[in-house]
């Protein structure tokens, strides 16, 4: 079995256009192939403002799959910790023996989720995003913008974080990495209203966008609400909607942005809802006009996770990276 550290994935693993379509084929799996993926179980720690998320998925056709331990310990950033860790095991599909454990500590995930973030926007976002807004400020943030930038020519980024250190922080690394101009809003409305593209990215428990913000062309993405408690966009906003978009609909309508707007009727079992993995293979089609309004909540997947850790292993393996023991 082999062993592989935070700083080998880092150094081998990127986002870019390979991971792209790596995720794009797992999205796409999900629709023509019978992929197994268990609901996602949660383990929470509220005096501890803290959550640990457990997701896998067998994709048929391949040799491996991984099972993946995610934390969310929010509170963290005050010990001076990131609030993301966790590791992914990969496990033989012919015998179940662990192959491979990646001691990410929560870099896969954040590669794999803005890389969803960029399908996203690659089939609804306008063709022209000249303005991309995103709410928040930490290494979620980075990645999105960072993705989003392999699928759109950006000319301007717009953050909103309450940490007003931390936006001027985000806004030099911006800058420097994507060589865009970089404005940190003084509210959220702003951002909403003179961007394109919306990306929201924080662990919030109460909504942060609201429907009078919106306007044609616009697109969101929401990927902060992966649990029953949490809330970016107000549930009315949905009724503005011309397009509703998610990763898995199930899982959504359980834990997601979703998961609101039907508990308070804005959605029924009659709404139209566009999966991605529906886009992406051409069962349904991308966005139509660039007036339309389109959402896609995000709550992740676990065929994203297998996706990203076979990816990591190859490349792992292909430099011969890792520690190898005996596992008996």
């Amino acid at each position: 079995m082999k062993i592989y550290t935070e700083n080998e994935l880092r150094n081998t693993v990127n986002v870019n256009e390979d991971v792209l379509k790596i995720i794009e084929d797992g999205f796409a799996s999900l629709v023509t192939k019978e992929v197994g993926m268990p609901p996602i179980m949660r383990i929470d720690i509220p005096e501890n403002n803290g959550e640990v998320d457990l997701k896998t998925a067998y994709i048929p056709g391949y040799d491996k799959f991984a099972i993946k331990m995610s934390s969310g310990f929010f509170d963290n950033p005050k010990l001076g910790l990131p609030s993301g860790s966790g590791m992914m095991i990969l496990l033989s599909t012919e015998t179940g023996r662990p192959q491979a454990i990646l001691l990410d500590n929560g870099y896969l995930t954040d590669v794999r989720t803005a890389a969803a973030g960029a399908i996203s926007a690659k089939y609804f976002a306008k063709d022209t995003v000249d303005t991309a807004g995103v709410i928040g400020v930490g290494n979620q943030a980075r990645f999105q913008m960072e993705s989003l930038a392999q699928v759109r020519s950006l000319k301007k980024i717009q953050v909103y974080g309450r940490n007003q250190e931390k936006a001027s922080s985000f806004k030099e690394d911006m800058e420097k990495k994507l060589n865009v101009e970089v404005k940190v809003c003084s509210t959220m409305e702003e951002v909403v209203r003179s961007s394109d593209t919306v990306v929201t990215t924080t662990p919030a428990e109460s909504p942060l966008i609201q429907s009078d913000w919106l306007h044609p062309g616009l697109h969101i993405t929401a990927m902060g609400s992966d649990a029953e408690h949490k809330q970016e966009i107000a549930a009315d906003v949905f009724s503005h909607a011309d397009r509703i978009i998610c990763d898995v609909q199930s899982q959504c309508v359980r834990l997601g942005e979703l998961h609101h707007a039907k508990d308070e009727g804005v959605i029924t079992d009659q709404t139209e809802i566009t999966e991605l993995g529906q886009v992406i293979t051409g069962h349904k089609s991308g966005r139509t006009s660039d007036d339309e309004i389109t959402i896609c909540d995000l709550t992740g997947t676990g065929v994203q996770d297998t996706a990203i850790a076979l990816s990591a292993y190859d490349e792992l393996e292909r430099y011969s990276k890792g520690l190898e023991i005996n596992n008996g």
